[in-house]
């Protein structure tokens, strides 16, 4: 019996000692894999990739048939189309891969890391004037789609319009969005205290659950909150109604005094503050050493 006993516990210490080490290292890469497992289940499931997964399941479980039947031919043909395979996959599912890595560097740690954030001084008659044109052209139901740029560049965007770099203004957005004038289609972009470009085309969003009523701009709006940080303030043509997408997320505002606060706290505040990033940190190190 002790023999027994004996052999067990040689046996048993025998596996232990050839199991790896644990080491910090190697608790840190598990946190790191379960961290992109986690991430990469995540967006399988809010997107149409999760079809794509079903798909590989299947796959994967005709292999392991054919490798366990021994089905040689069969692996073999999968074997030359395998490469092909996945250069398709990527292919289909390029807008859902673009998306999750453009989300994966709008995080906000990533952007206080590598972009200077920017609070734009005495901007109390930026905000009147914008409040004053869309509530106007609510009362009247004249359609808007107004983009304002935050931390996020929407140069593509601003490329895809015609240039207009003109101070904001309640009669300049008014005239732009006027019925049958040569601009008022499409989205207008702000930068800073500028009117940078009209007529500019959107990204409408890929949200499968979005309402059926909401029409074309809204669906715009949508869709450049979802890839971007800025704020798309929507008048509908409709109805009048004025509404804020941010964040993939539309919101119905009620009258001017909560717009003109949705404002001040997220893009226009009342004094100058420059946070700068590690990239003008190290512009600055290198300027002092010269």
């Amino acid at each position: 019996m002790n023999i027994y006993l004996t052999t067990i516990i040689e046996s048993i210490n025998y596996y232990i000692k050839t199991l790896p080490q644990i080491t910090l290292s190697g608790i840190f890469e598990i946190i790191i894999l379960a961290f992109i497992i986690y991430k990469i289940l995540f967006w399988v499931g809010e997107s149409k990739a999760f079809s794509l997964l079903r798909g590989l399941i299947v796959i994967t479980a005709f292999v392991l048939f054919a490798y366990a039947f021994h089905l040689d031919v069969i692996l073999e043909i999968l074997k030359q189309i395998a490469s092909v395979l996945i250069i398709a996959v990527v292919i289909l599912f390029k807008e859902e891969i673009r998306a999750a890595i453009e989300r994966l560097g709008r995080h906000h740690w990533f952007n206080h890391f590598f972009a200077s954030q920017r609070k734009l001084v005495n901007n109390e008659k930026i905000v009147s004037e914008l409040c004053k044109a869309v509530f106007s052209m609510s009362k009247v139901k004249t359609g808007a789609l107004i983009v304002i740029e935050k931390n996020d560049s929407l140069f593509t965007i601003i490329d895809s319009g015609i240039e207009v770099d003109a101070k904001i203004s309640n009669q300049l957005l008014i005239n732009i969005f006027e019925k049958n004038t040569p601009l008022h289609d499409g989205a207008v972009i702000i930068s800073e205290d500028k009117v940078k470009a009209a007529t500019c085309y959107l990204p409408l969003s890929k949200n499968y659950d979005i309402s059926k009523s909401y029409g074309t701009r809204h669906r715009a709006a949508l869709g450049i909150s979802e890839v971007s940080d800025c704020i798309t303030i929507v008048v509908s043509e409709e109805t009048g109604r004025v509404s804020i997408a941010q964040d993939g997320v539309l919101k119905t505002i009620n009258n001017e005094n909560e717009l003109k606060d949705i404002l001040i706290k997220t893009i226009y505040h009342q004094e100058e503050v420059e946070n700068h990033n590690f990239i003008d940190m190290v512009k600055g190190w290198f300027n002092n050493a010269n």
